[in-house]
């Protein structure tokens, strides 16, 4: 059972992350073109994976009455977060990402906590690339459970529209 989640967990990844070979280490540089989706910087609101946090054991199942009314507020609206993209065969031009809280080994791969990991897909017209630095992102939060082939929910953050800076 651990395999089929490691296998499920690698494969969400790969999904998020547009696989890919290229294995040269560059920085975050986002290349884009048309207008900022995000609106102005006033109507961006600066966040942190703690005010994502909610109370959860990590052998509870989710559900989403879990969230509390502070996390449902971030929901459908710009948010500036900071943190590490989580490492892909990729390296440039990546059309999405997963963002982690940090670059700790104990945070990646199946157990890490929900509310650690941030699915990204960025703006229609933008990539970026890989970088071992941390990151940030700007763009529309959404909910959107991501379970894997047992039913297990592994992510519940979507950044749409997303942007490095």
């Amino acid at each position: 059972m651990k395999s089929l989640c490691a296998l499920t967990w690698l494969l969400f990844v790969g999904l998020c992350c547009c696989t890919g070979c290229d294995r040269s280490t560059v920085v975050a540089n986002t290349s884009a073109t048309g207008a900022t989706p995000n609106g102005t910087a006033s109507q961006i609101r600066e966040s942190s994976f703690d005010d994502l946090k909610f109370e959860m054991e990590l052998t509870d199942k989710f559900h989403r009455k879990m969230l509390g009314s502070k996390v449902e507020e971030l929901f459908n609206r710009s948010i500036r977060i900071r943190g590490f993209m989580y490492p892909t065969l990729k390296r440039r031009g990546l059309t999405g990402f997963v963002l982690v809280r940090d670059n700790q080994e104990c945070c990646f791969g199946p157990g890490a906590a929900l509310f650690d990991c941030i699915r990204v897909d960025m703006h229609e017209n933008s990539t970026t690339e890989f970088s071992i630095r941390p990151i940030t992102v700007t763009g529309n939060l959404k909910f959107e459970e991501f379970t894997d082939l047992d039913g297990t929910t592994r992510a519940i953050y979507l950044l749409e529209e997303g942007e490095v800076e």
